[in-house]
């Protein structure tokens, strides 16, 4: 379960740093595509999100996988209604490199893991919690 908190760790930083850039460059607007609203503060709530994700990996606890399996959610979504235009136009549009791709196959892996990595963070917080009684 290590590789798969570092994969989550790794990614969700990278994520950070990806936002962090994008607001850098265009400070609340960098989201000013035909995007609503809605999703543009999402983009940008991605700065605070995405950390705390790592954060609560971080720290072992079960409630990271479900934040971030939220996050994933929403983001997978949104990511993909913005760029339905090109994807429809152009479905090779999902296969380059620093596009959809690698960003699809963090959302797979997300899914594929997240039960799996959730009841081991549970096990370790419950064997936490009981050293914590035994001490006390």
């Amino acid at each position: 379960m290590l590789f798969v908190v570092t994969v989550y760790v790794i990614c969700f930083l990278w994520g950070t740093a990806m936002h962090l850039v994008d607001l850098a460059g265009g400070g609340h607007n960098s989201y000013s595509s035909p995007a609503p609203a809605p999703i543009r503060f999402y983009f940008v709530a991605l700065v605070v999100l995405d950390p705390l994700v790592v954060a609560l990996l971080i720290r072992l606890r079960p409630i990271a996988v479900i934040v971030a399996g939220a996050v994933m959610v929403v983001d997978v979504s949104a990511n993909y209604y913005v760029n339905w235009p090109q994807i429809s136009q152009h479905p090779d549009y999902l296969l380059r490199p620093l596009g959809l791709l690698p960003f699809t196959l963090f959302a797979l892996f997300v899914a594929v893991t997240a039960s799996p990595l959730y009841r081991h963070l549970a096990r370790l917080a419950r064997a936490r919690k009981l050293i914590g009684h035994n001490i006390g």
